[in-house]
């Protein structure tokens, strides 16, 4: 059975001051609508799922590779996709809205073992 969601309706959760997110995933895929406080810096991590990221609202200065080799400022409207393993820092540059989408879902998100953004 196909359930129709609207933003508006799923929970919003606090993952920290700066990080509020809201969730929906199916088997085989994740979506988050984030909103982010200027200022942050979500740590260089990497995993296993393939993201693909747009930006709706502010800035976001990215870093890719171990040794952040490569920089990229996404501004609204823009879109990128983040293969799997690559390992990747962003940094918000003014109130930042923006929605993740990951194959396959997040379990570290999920079952809130994501401690690179709690700290």
């Amino acid at each position: 059975m196909i359930e129709k969601l609207n933003w508006e309706s799923i929970p919003t959760e606090e993952v920290n001051p700066f990080m509020f997110r809201k969730m929906i995933w199916g088997e085989k895929i994740m979506i988050a609508k984030i909103k982010f406080k200027d200022g942050f810096l979500v740590p260089l991590h990497h995993h296993v799922h393939e993201q693909v990221t747009q930006l709706l609202s502010g800035q976001m200065r990215f870093w890719f590779g171990q040794n952040k080799e490569q920089v990229m400022d996404l501004y609204p409207g823009d879109v990128i996709v983040i293969p799997s393993n690559l390992p990747h820092e962003a940094l918000m540059i003014g109130e930042v809205e923006e929605i993740d989408t990951w194959s396959p879902p997040r379990q570290d998100w999920l079952d809130k073992t994501d401690d690179y953004l709690r700290k």
